[in-house]
């Protein structure tokens, strides 16, 4: 049972590392993406969908990104879902393709995404602590039912810990090189 619990450990922080990688590419580099724009909600026939269900999002170039609606009646609704998201760019209609350029960062705007980069990173540390301590948790009520004794409790709270190490490892790593990738000029 305990080994099932770290199992179950290592899949749920894996999603964390998961989420923060996706929370991550929807921060702006500089570069263009197409993660920039995919997740922005269009409110189509009424329903909230994001931008890659309903057209098709390519990188023409470097600092450029191409969004073709799969039907043509909801250009204006993707290009007002555009202005509406935190993006801060105003896209191109000509009809047929979407353009979105995006500006050069300023020297104070990659400082801004550095730090929101980090308070991502730091909420992605705390869910995983969050994850320890329920683990943590469930071991002392295995060795509270009697399933598991209290040396096995100390062996498997302490290889929670090294999974939880070598998450937030992860997470510092991540960071890293996205705060990297956005300080490149």
């Amino acid at each position: 049972m305990p080994k099932n619990e770290l199992k179950t450990l290592k899949e749920r922080m894996e999603k964390v590392i998961e989420h923060l990688k996706g929370e991550f590419l929807a921060i702006r580099t500089g570069r263009a993406h197409p993660g920039l724009v995919s997740d922005i909600k269009v409110d189509y026939y009424g329903a909230p969908t994001p931008i890659k269900q309903i057209a098709t999002i390519s990188i023409p170039e470097g600092r450029q990104i191409a969004i073709t609606p799969f039907d043509k009646a909801s250009m204006k609704l993707v290009e007002k879902a555009i202005l509406a998201s935190s993006l801060g760019v105003t896209p191109q209609n000509d009809g047929e393709v979407i353009r979105v350029n995006l500006p050069e960062l300023t020297r104070e705007r990659r400082v801004e995404l550095t730090k929101l980069v980090g308070k991502y990173a730091e909420e992605g540390r705390i869910a995983l602590r969050n994850l320890r301590r329920d683990s943590n948790e469930a071991l002392k009520k295995m060795e509270k039912n009697s399933d598991i004794s209290e040396d096995d409790l100390k062996k498997f709270t302490k290889d929670v810990q090294d999974i939880t190490d070598e998450f937030i490892k992860k997470v510092d790593e991540t960071l890293k090189t996205k705060e990297k990738e956005i300080m490149e000029e």
